[in-house]
């Protein structure tokens, strides 16, 4: 897509060792109740004709779309982390830090087929309140080809208050690790079903960043940012979410202020209990992880070192916690990992943070498998 091709030629192009470990106990019993949820795995080694097949493939073993969607506003948040500027070496980006345009748009259009009422695409665009389109264009795709996906499709920029007259907020489950609301734009509550749609890396803040820490995107700038107004949220956004990482200061006070401000100011303390908080306030209703092709050692280039990887993988499930445990098992990783092991070595699990909230189980032992057996999936991310 990011060369320019059209919805026709991009449907014709479409449609044409489990690691060494045991996993360990659960470590919350509120995860482990509840219907087991399934998880799907496939190998898919690019993006053209057997991308399609393969994303379908997926969502028929989730037991379809059409159950999910049917007659509903769909939200999509996707991952276009940074600036648009930012590569690693002469890839584009989304071959290594971006979730892949076409894997956007087969999602769209597999939701539309479904019969989605609307989709609408969403994304916190960098410290901008231009269009999402526009930054899109800036990353040569062509907002075109998704918004011929199906139907229906809207775009927004949930950087800001975007379309609505006011913020939308949304309580955390049993008060949260440090958040127990956030105010966020409307169209996080407006739908009916919220996607996330992340790319399979690594963080190195938060360890992995899959569709759990891509929902830290929905914050918006204006409240949560460096550049956030002090009472009220300011009307432009202006910087990152810098605040968010060291705390210090609070959001805007319009918004909830954090549950206790003595707690740690460490990023890789605060991120993954922020992250775990977020989602249990605004739960994923379908996780998809994108892992055709991706980065190892980080979110994005700044992160250094860093290399371009083709893990050839794409991974799907209605419980983010669990779509993230079988992500992790993918790259190598044992799922059960607390702090200091790899690959959180220096911050606290976001999928145990989440478990401890309810939002889902991270033993593999507790989700039911299906498509590729993670062995014949397995990419080491650190080889």
């Amino acid at each position: 897509m990011h060369n320019g091709c059209t919805r026709r030629q991009w449907l014709a192009g479409a449609a044409g060792a489990v690691l060494a470990r045991p996993f360990a106990k659960a470590a919350s019993a509120a995860a482990s109740t509840g219907p087991t949820p399934r998880v799907a795995i496939a190998k898919c080694p690019g993006y053209g004709a057997e991308l399609l097949p393969a994303m379908q493939r997926m969502f028929d073993q989730l037991g379809g779309l059409e159950r999910l969607v049917k007659g509903k506003t769909v939200a999509i948040k996707v991952n276009m982390t940074g600036d648009t500027n930012f590569r690693l070496g002469r890839a584009p980006a989304e071959d290594t830090h971006y979730t892949h345009p076409r894997v956007i748009a087969a999602t769209v259009h597999l939701i539309g087929r479904a019969g989605a009422r609307r989709v609408r695409l969403l994304e916190s665009c960098w410290s901008s309140s231009e269009p999402l389109e526009e930054f899109m264009l800036q990353a040569n795709w062509e907002p075109r080809d998704v918004l011929n996906a199906a139907p229906v499709v809207e775009f927004e920029n949930t950087n800001y208050l975007g379309r609505a007259r006011q913020y939308v907020r949304m309580a955390t489950p049993r008060g949260g690790h440090i958040f127990r609301a956030f105010d966020l734009n409307h169209s996080y509550r407006d739908c009916d079903v919220f996607v996330s749609l992340a790319k399979m890396k690594e963080h190195a803040t938060a360890g992995v960043t899959l569709s759990i820490k891509n929902c830290f995107g929905i914050l918006p700038v204006t409240i949560y940012g460096d550049g956030a107004g002090v009472d009220e949220p300011s009307v432009e956004p202006h910087g990152g979410r810098g605040i968010m990482h060291d705390g210090s200061r609070q959001p805007s006070k319009s918004a909830p202020a954090e549950n206790d401000p003595r707690t740690p100011r460490l990023d890789t303390w605060r991120i993954p209990r922020i992250i775990a908080d977020i989602v249990a306030a605004r739960p994923v209703d379908l996780a998809i992880v994108e892992g055709v092709r991706s980065m190892a050692g980080g979110e994005g280039p700044w992160v250094k070192p860093s290399r371009a990887i083709s893990p050839g993988v794409l991974v799907a499930g209605t419980n983010c916690v669990a779509t993230d445990a079988a992500c992790l098992a993918v790259m190598g990783f044992d799922p059960m990992a607390v702090r200091g092991a790899p690959p959180f070595e220096k911050c606290d699990s976001t999928l145990q943070l989440a478990e401890e909230l309810g939002v889902g189980p991270r033993d593999l032992r507790r989700v039911e498998l299906v498509g590729t057996p993670v062995r014949e999936a397995l990419f080491r991310y650190r080889a």
